[in-house]
Protein backbone atom coordinates (compact mmCIF):
# COMPACT_ATOMS: atom_id res chain seq x y z
CA UNK A 1 0.00 0.00 0.00
CA UNK A 2 1.03 3.66 -0.22
CA UNK A 3 3.11 4.42 2.44
CA UNK A 4 0.98 6.10 4.78
CA UNK A 5 1.24 8.25 8.03
CA UNK A 6 -2.28 6.46 9.07
CA UNK A 7 -2.48 3.17 8.07
CA UNK A 8 -6.34 2.97 7.14
CA UNK A 9 -6.80 -0.61 7.93
CA UNK A 10 -4.55 -1.12 10.91
CA UNK A 11 -7.64 -1.44 12.45
CA UNK A 12 -9.02 -4.51 11.21
CA UNK A 13 -8.87 -7.82 11.63
CA UNK A 14 -8.55 -10.73 9.53
CA UNK A 15 -11.80 -11.43 10.21
CA UNK A 16 -13.26 -8.21 9.42
CA UNK A 17 -11.64 -8.58 6.57
CA UNK A 18 -13.09 -11.56 5.37
CA UNK A 19 -16.34 -10.42 6.37
CA UNK A 20 -16.24 -7.07 4.35
CA UNK A 21 -16.10 -9.50 1.41
CA UNK A 22 -19.00 -11.71 2.95
CA UNK A 23 -21.50 -8.66 3.59
CA UNK A 24 -20.42 -6.94 -0.21
CA UNK A 25 -21.08 -10.79 -1.75
CA UNK A 26 -24.67 -10.08 -0.25
CA UNK A 27 -24.88 -6.51 -2.06
CA UNK A 28 -24.30 -8.01 -5.15
CA UNK A 29 -25.91 -10.84 -4.75
CA UNK A 30 -29.04 -8.89 -4.03
CA UNK A 31 -28.72 -7.01 -7.32
CA UNK A 32 -27.96 -10.06 -9.42
CA UNK A 33 -31.05 -11.24 -8.16
CA UNK A 34 -33.50 -7.99 -8.91
CA UNK A 35 -31.93 -7.37 -12.45
CA UNK A 36 -34.47 -7.51 -15.25
CA UNK A 37 -36.84 -5.24 -17.27
CA UNK A 38 -36.16 -2.17 -15.46
CA UNK A 39 -32.44 -2.38 -16.25
CA UNK A 40 -33.21 -3.45 -20.01
CA UNK A 41 -35.06 -0.27 -20.49
CA UNK A 42 -32.91 2.10 -19.21
CA UNK A 43 -29.58 0.59 -21.24
CA UNK A 44 -32.34 0.68 -24.40
CA UNK A 45 -33.80 3.97 -23.85
CA UNK A 46 -30.25 5.72 -23.32
CA UNK A 47 -29.22 3.84 -26.61
CA UNK A 48 -32.19 5.65 -28.73
CA UNK A 49 -31.65 8.91 -27.06
CA UNK A 50 -27.85 8.70 -27.94
CA UNK A 51 -28.53 7.98 -31.67
CA UNK A 52 -31.43 10.16 -31.56
CA UNK A 53 -28.75 12.98 -30.63
CA UNK A 54 -25.90 11.86 -32.18
CA UNK A 55 -27.76 11.37 -35.94
CA UNK A 56 -29.60 14.91 -35.53
CA UNK A 57 -26.12 17.05 -34.57
CA UNK A 58 -24.81 15.62 -38.02
CA UNK A 59 -27.55 16.72 -39.58
CA UNK A 60 -27.03 19.95 -37.75
CA UNK A 61 -23.69 19.79 -38.76
CA UNK A 62 -24.56 19.49 -42.62
CA UNK A 63 -25.23 23.32 -42.67
CA UNK A 64 -22.00 23.86 -40.15
CA UNK A 65 -21.11 26.32 -42.48
CA UNK A 66 -23.19 28.99 -40.38
CA UNK A 67 -21.86 29.57 -36.89
CA UNK A 68 -25.47 28.57 -34.73
CA UNK A 69 -25.37 25.25 -36.65
CA UNK A 70 -21.91 24.59 -35.88
CA UNK A 71 -22.33 25.02 -32.17
CA UNK A 72 -25.24 23.11 -31.91
CA UNK A 73 -24.42 20.55 -33.90
CA UNK A 74 -20.77 20.35 -31.91
CA UNK A 75 -22.20 20.30 -28.91
CA UNK A 76 -24.92 17.55 -29.60
CA UNK A 77 -22.19 15.31 -31.28
CA UNK A 78 -19.94 15.76 -28.03
CA UNK A 79 -22.57 14.57 -25.64
CA UNK A 80 -23.72 12.14 -27.99
CA UNK A 81 -20.13 10.72 -28.13
CA UNK A 82 -19.83 10.95 -24.30
CA UNK A 83 -23.04 8.82 -24.01
CA UNK A 84 -21.82 6.31 -26.30
CA UNK A 85 -18.53 5.97 -24.85
CA UNK A 86 -19.32 6.12 -20.76
CA UNK A 87 -22.86 5.02 -20.37
CA UNK A 88 -23.24 2.76 -23.01
CA UNK A 89 -19.79 1.44 -24.24
CA UNK A 90 -17.52 0.66 -21.52
CA UNK A 91 -20.50 -1.15 -19.37
CA UNK A 92 -22.30 -3.30 -22.34
CA UNK A 93 -19.09 -4.44 -22.97
CA UNK A 94 -18.18 -5.04 -19.22
CA UNK A 95 -21.34 -7.85 -19.63
CA UNK A 96 -23.62 -5.97 -17.50
CA UNK A 97 -26.80 -6.48 -20.00
CA UNK A 98 -25.58 -9.75 -21.41
CA UNK A 99 -28.22 -11.21 -18.67
CA UNK A 100 -30.58 -9.69 -21.31
CA UNK A 101 -29.33 -12.14 -23.92
CA UNK A 102 -29.91 -9.66 -26.52
CA UNK A 103 -27.41 -10.08 -29.21
CA UNK A 104 -27.77 -6.06 -30.21
CA UNK A 105 -26.47 -5.37 -26.99
CA UNK A 106 -24.24 -7.66 -25.32
CA UNK A 107 -20.54 -7.96 -24.61
CA UNK A 108 -19.63 -10.34 -27.56
CA UNK A 109 -21.01 -8.78 -30.05
CA UNK A 110 -21.00 -4.67 -29.36
CA UNK A 111 -18.20 -2.38 -30.94
CA UNK A 112 -17.68 1.40 -30.02
CA UNK A 113 -17.27 4.34 -31.02
CA UNK A 114 -13.74 4.17 -30.22
CA UNK A 115 -10.05 3.31 -31.78
CA UNK A 116 -9.20 0.60 -29.70
CA UNK A 117 -11.17 -2.82 -30.81
CA UNK A 118 -13.38 -3.61 -28.11
CA UNK A 119 -11.92 -7.39 -27.69
CA UNK A 120 -8.67 -5.79 -27.01
CA UNK A 121 -9.96 -2.97 -24.48
CA UNK A 122 -11.79 -6.09 -23.02
CA UNK A 123 -8.36 -8.00 -22.10
CA UNK A 124 -6.95 -4.95 -21.32
CA UNK A 125 -9.20 -3.20 -19.11
CA UNK A 126 -11.90 -5.87 -18.03
CA UNK A 127 -8.61 -8.79 -17.01
CA UNK A 128 -6.02 -7.08 -16.21
CA UNK A 129 -7.26 -3.19 -14.95
CA UNK A 130 -9.82 -5.00 -12.57
CA UNK A 131 -7.88 -7.36 -11.48
CA UNK A 132 -5.08 -5.47 -10.96
CA UNK A 133 -6.64 -2.16 -9.20
CA UNK A 134 -3.97 -0.01 -8.22
CA UNK A 135 -0.93 -2.34 -8.38
CA UNK A 136 2.10 -0.57 -9.54
CA UNK A 137 3.44 -2.15 -12.70
CA UNK A 138 0.51 -4.15 -13.31
CA UNK A 139 -2.41 -1.78 -13.66
CA UNK A 140 -1.94 0.05 -16.96
CA UNK A 141 -4.64 2.41 -15.83
CA UNK A 142 -2.45 3.49 -13.05
CA UNK A 143 -0.18 6.36 -14.43
CA UNK A 144 -0.75 4.73 -18.54
CA UNK A 145 2.78 3.18 -17.85
CA UNK A 146 4.29 6.85 -18.56
CA UNK A 147 3.83 8.76 -14.77
CA UNK A 148 5.47 7.99 -11.52
CA UNK A 149 2.05 6.96 -9.53
CA UNK A 150 3.76 6.62 -5.94
CA UNK A 151 6.15 8.47 -3.71
CA UNK A 152 8.23 4.86 -3.37
CA UNK A 153 8.63 4.95 -6.95
CA UNK A 154 12.25 5.67 -7.36
CA UNK A 155 12.10 9.24 -9.34
CA UNK A 156 13.93 9.81 -12.59
CA UNK A 157 14.08 13.10 -14.75
CA UNK A 158 11.83 11.51 -17.27
CA UNK A 159 8.76 12.16 -14.68
CA UNK A 160 9.59 16.34 -14.42
CA UNK A 161 7.64 16.16 -18.19
CA UNK A 162 4.78 14.09 -16.75
CA UNK A 163 2.59 16.99 -16.04
CA UNK A 164 2.66 17.58 -20.15
CA UNK A 165 2.36 13.93 -20.81
CA UNK A 166 -0.89 13.29 -18.74
CA UNK A 167 -2.10 16.42 -20.95
CA UNK A 168 -1.00 15.20 -24.34
CA UNK A 169 -2.47 12.04 -22.77
CA UNK A 170 -5.95 13.72 -22.05
CA UNK A 171 -6.16 15.05 -25.68
CA UNK A 172 -5.94 11.94 -27.48
CA UNK A 173 -6.70 9.75 -24.91
CA UNK A 174 -8.91 7.18 -27.26
CA UNK A 175 -5.48 6.61 -29.26
CA UNK A 176 -3.38 6.56 -25.39
CA UNK A 177 -5.57 3.48 -24.62
CA UNK A 178 -5.06 2.08 -28.08
CA UNK A 179 -1.29 2.61 -27.10
CA UNK A 180 -1.12 0.90 -23.53
CA UNK A 181 -3.88 -1.68 -24.68
CA UNK A 182 -1.14 -3.03 -27.40
CA UNK A 183 1.63 -2.58 -24.19
CA UNK A 184 3.35 -0.67 -27.00
CA UNK A 185 6.19 -0.17 -23.96
CA UNK A 186 6.38 -3.99 -23.86
CA UNK A 187 6.21 -5.30 -27.21
CA UNK A 188 8.54 -3.10 -29.09
CA UNK A 189 11.42 -3.80 -26.99
CA UNK A 190 12.53 -6.40 -28.91
CA UNK A 191 12.44 -8.50 -32.10
CA UNK A 192 10.96 -11.46 -30.91
CA UNK A 193 7.94 -9.27 -29.09
CA UNK A 194 7.32 -7.28 -32.46
CA UNK A 195 7.07 -9.75 -34.66
CA UNK A 196 5.23 -12.23 -32.12
CA UNK A 197 2.34 -12.71 -34.37
CA UNK A 198 -0.76 -11.64 -31.81
CA UNK A 199 1.15 -8.35 -31.54
CA UNK A 200 1.07 -7.81 -35.29
CA UNK A 201 -2.80 -9.21 -35.23
CA UNK A 202 -3.71 -6.68 -32.72
CA UNK A 203 -1.82 -3.96 -34.36
CA UNK A 204 -3.41 -4.81 -37.71
CA UNK A 205 -7.00 -4.71 -36.06
CA UNK A 206 -6.30 -1.29 -34.26
CA UNK A 207 -5.24 -0.02 -37.74
CA UNK A 208 -8.50 -1.16 -39.67
CA UNK A 209 -10.35 0.39 -36.84
CA UNK A 210 -8.49 3.43 -36.65
CA UNK A 211 -9.36 4.09 -40.32
CA UNK A 212 -12.66 2.83 -39.77
CA UNK A 213 -13.30 5.86 -37.53
CA UNK A 214 -11.49 8.68 -39.11
CA UNK A 215 -13.62 7.60 -42.54
CA UNK A 216 -16.59 7.98 -40.59
CA UNK A 217 -16.08 11.61 -38.63
CA UNK A 218 -13.05 12.70 -41.23
CA UNK A 219 -14.26 11.78 -44.52
CA UNK A 220 -18.03 10.67 -45.32
CA UNK A 221 -19.10 12.81 -43.05
CA UNK A 222 -17.58 15.93 -43.70
CA UNK A 223 -18.06 15.20 -47.77
CA UNK A 224 -21.96 15.35 -46.97
CA UNK A 225 -21.52 18.45 -45.68
CA UNK A 226 -20.43 19.65 -49.30
CA UNK A 227 -19.65 23.88 -48.71
CA UNK A 228 -19.26 22.82 -44.90
CA UNK A 229 -16.61 19.65 -45.63
CA UNK A 230 -14.26 21.97 -43.48
CA UNK A 231 -16.49 23.33 -41.24
CA UNK A 232 -17.72 19.65 -40.24
CA UNK A 233 -14.09 17.86 -40.03
CA UNK A 234 -13.38 20.57 -37.10
CA UNK A 235 -16.82 20.10 -35.28
CA UNK A 236 -15.86 16.11 -35.40
CA UNK A 237 -12.74 17.25 -34.41
CA UNK A 238 -13.91 19.12 -31.87
CA UNK A 239 -16.57 16.75 -30.09
CA UNK A 240 -13.61 13.78 -30.14
CA UNK A 241 -11.07 16.25 -28.39
CA UNK A 242 -14.34 17.46 -25.78
CA UNK A 243 -15.16 13.01 -25.34
CA UNK A 244 -11.33 12.45 -24.78
CA UNK A 245 -10.54 15.03 -21.94
CA UNK A 246 -14.10 14.53 -20.30
CA UNK A 247 -13.37 10.51 -20.42
CA UNK A 248 -9.59 11.65 -19.52
CA UNK A 249 -10.87 13.54 -16.47
CA UNK A 250 -13.79 11.17 -14.99
CA UNK A 251 -10.89 8.00 -15.21
CA UNK A 252 -8.20 10.48 -13.69
CA UNK A 253 -10.65 11.31 -10.77
CA UNK A 254 -11.84 7.89 -10.14
CA UNK A 255 -7.81 6.35 -9.46
CA UNK A 256 -5.72 9.13 -8.39
CA UNK A 257 -7.08 11.64 -6.22
CA UNK A 258 -5.59 12.35 -2.48
CA UNK A 259 -6.63 9.92 -0.30
CA UNK A 260 -6.66 6.76 -2.94
CA UNK A 261 -4.36 4.04 -2.12
CA UNK A 262 -1.73 1.90 -4.57
CA UNK A 263 -0.26 -1.02 -4.07
CA UNK A 264 3.10 -2.91 -4.57
CA UNK A 265 3.19 -6.20 -6.31
CA UNK A 266 3.56 -8.81 -3.56
CA UNK A 267 1.00 -7.07 -1.46
CA UNK A 268 -1.56 -8.70 -3.26
CA UNK A 269 0.36 -12.39 -3.43
CA UNK A 270 -2.30 -14.90 -1.63
CA UNK A 271 -4.75 -12.33 -1.89
CA UNK A 272 -8.21 -13.52 -0.42
CA UNK A 273 -11.47 -12.60 -2.03
CA UNK A 274 -12.31 -9.96 1.25
CA UNK A 275 -8.72 -8.43 0.77
CA UNK A 276 -9.48 -7.82 -2.98
CA UNK A 277 -12.67 -6.42 -2.04
CA UNK A 278 -10.70 -4.30 0.25
CA UNK A 279 -8.22 -3.17 -2.25
CA UNK A 280 -11.26 -1.93 -4.14
CA UNK A 281 -12.28 0.09 -1.64
CA UNK A 282 -9.29 1.81 -0.96
CA UNK A 283 -8.31 2.14 -4.81
CA UNK A 284 -11.05 3.81 -5.52
CA UNK A 285 -12.36 7.37 -5.39
CA UNK A 286 -16.45 8.42 -6.23
CA UNK A 287 -17.46 11.86 -7.62
CA UNK A 288 -20.47 13.51 -6.40
CA UNK A 289 -23.18 15.36 -8.13
CA UNK A 290 -27.00 15.36 -10.21
CA UNK A 291 -27.95 12.33 -11.80
CA UNK A 292 -26.78 13.71 -15.11
CA UNK A 293 -23.30 13.82 -13.93
CA UNK A 294 -24.03 9.80 -13.07
CA UNK A 295 -25.01 9.33 -16.42
CA UNK A 296 -22.26 11.55 -18.37
CA UNK A 297 -19.49 9.60 -16.36
CA UNK A 298 -21.21 6.14 -17.22
CA UNK A 299 -22.01 6.33 -13.39
CA UNK A 300 -17.92 6.04 -13.34
CA UNK A 301 -18.82 8.51 -10.80
CA UNK A 302 -19.37 5.78 -8.80
CA UNK A 303 -16.24 4.46 -9.17
CA UNK A 304 -15.90 2.62 -5.95
CA UNK A 305 -18.78 1.12 -6.57
CA UNK A 306 -17.72 -0.22 -9.71
CA UNK A 307 -14.66 -1.98 -8.97
CA UNK A 308 -16.33 -3.58 -6.33
CA UNK A 309 -19.30 -4.80 -8.91
CA UNK A 310 -18.08 -3.85 -12.45
CA UNK A 311 -20.68 -6.66 -13.98
CA UNK A 312 -24.13 -5.00 -11.87
CA UNK A 313 -25.43 -2.55 -14.70
CA UNK A 314 -24.06 0.86 -13.93
CA UNK A 315 -27.71 2.24 -13.29
CA UNK A 316 -27.71 0.44 -9.98
CA UNK A 317 -24.84 1.78 -8.62
CA UNK A 318 -26.08 5.09 -6.95
CA UNK A 319 -28.29 2.53 -4.69
CA UNK A 320 -25.99 0.20 -4.14
CA UNK A 321 -23.62 3.10 -2.79
CA UNK A 322 -25.99 3.88 0.12
CA UNK A 323 -25.21 0.14 0.98
CA UNK A 324 -20.87 0.47 0.27
CA UNK A 325 -21.17 4.14 1.90
CA UNK A 326 -22.38 2.32 4.98
CA UNK A 327 -19.96 -0.71 5.39
CA UNK A 328 -17.12 2.02 5.37
CA UNK A 329 -18.70 3.98 8.09
CA UNK A 330 -19.31 0.39 10.31
CA UNK A 331 -15.14 -0.77 9.40
CA UNK A 332 -13.71 2.99 9.71
CA UNK A 333 -12.83 3.55 6.25
CA UNK A 334 -11.84 6.27 4.20
CA UNK A 335 -14.83 7.14 1.33
CA UNK A 336 -12.97 9.36 -1.10
CA UNK A 337 -15.62 11.45 -2.67
CA UNK A 338 -16.02 14.73 -3.79
CA UNK A 339 -17.49 17.56 -6.40
CA UNK A 340 -15.39 16.98 -9.93
CA UNK A 341 -13.48 20.48 -9.95
CA UNK A 342 -12.26 19.18 -6.55
CA UNK A 343 -11.58 15.46 -7.60
CA UNK A 344 -9.91 16.63 -10.89
CA UNK A 345 -7.64 19.44 -9.22
CA UNK A 346 -6.36 16.98 -6.45
CA UNK A 347 -5.81 14.32 -9.31
CA UNK A 348 -3.55 16.86 -11.29
CA UNK A 349 -1.96 18.12 -8.21
CA UNK A 350 -0.57 14.72 -7.70
CA UNK A 351 0.51 14.49 -10.86
CA UNK A 352 2.59 17.27 -10.20
CA UNK A 353 3.62 16.70 -7.24
CA UNK A 354 4.82 12.85 -8.60
CA UNK A 355 6.88 14.79 -11.08
CA UNK A 356 9.31 16.40 -8.72
CA UNK A 357 11.64 13.77 -6.19
CA UNK A 358 10.26 13.58 -2.77
CA UNK A 359 10.74 16.72 -0.54
CA UNK A 360 11.47 14.44 1.98
CA UNK A 361 12.02 10.52 2.85
CA UNK A 362 8.71 8.56 3.60
CA UNK A 363 8.20 8.40 7.48
CA UNK A 364 10.27 4.77 8.13
CA UNK A 365 10.57 3.75 4.29
CA UNK A 366 13.80 3.35 2.09
CA UNK A 367 12.94 5.14 -1.36
CA UNK A 368 14.06 2.49 -3.44
CA UNK A 369 11.72 0.12 -1.74
CA UNK A 370 8.70 -0.18 -2.29
CA UNK A 371 5.81 -0.75 0.10
CA UNK A 372 3.81 -3.82 1.55
CA UNK A 373 0.18 -4.36 2.83
CA UNK A 374 0.03 -3.77 6.09
CA UNK A 375 -1.20 -7.27 7.49
CA UNK A 376 -4.22 -7.91 9.93
CA UNK A 377 -3.52 -9.97 12.54
CA UNK A 378 -6.32 -12.52 14.12
CA UNK A 379 -9.15 -11.56 16.39
CA UNK A 380 -8.44 -12.57 19.27
CA UNK A 381 -10.29 -15.78 20.95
Amino acid sequence: MQRQENNPIAHLTAEDIEAIGRELDAIRDEVLAARGERDAAYIRKVIKVQRSLEMGSRAVLLFSLFPPAWLIGTAGLSVAKILENMEIGHNILHGQYDFMRDPKIHSTTWEWDHVTPADQWKHSHNEVHHKYTNVVGKDNDLGYGIMRVDENQRWHPFYLAQPLWNFINALFFEYGIAAYDLELGKNLKTRKRRNNPQFRANVKAVGRKIRRQVLKDYIIHPALSGPSFLHTIAANFTANLVRNLWSHSVIMCGHFPNGVSTFERTSIKGETRGEWYLRQMLGSANISGSRLMHIMTGNLSHQIEHHLFPDLPSSRYPEVAVKVRALFEKYDLPYVTGPLPLQVASAWAKVIRLSFPNRKPMPDADPSIPPRMPVAEPAAA
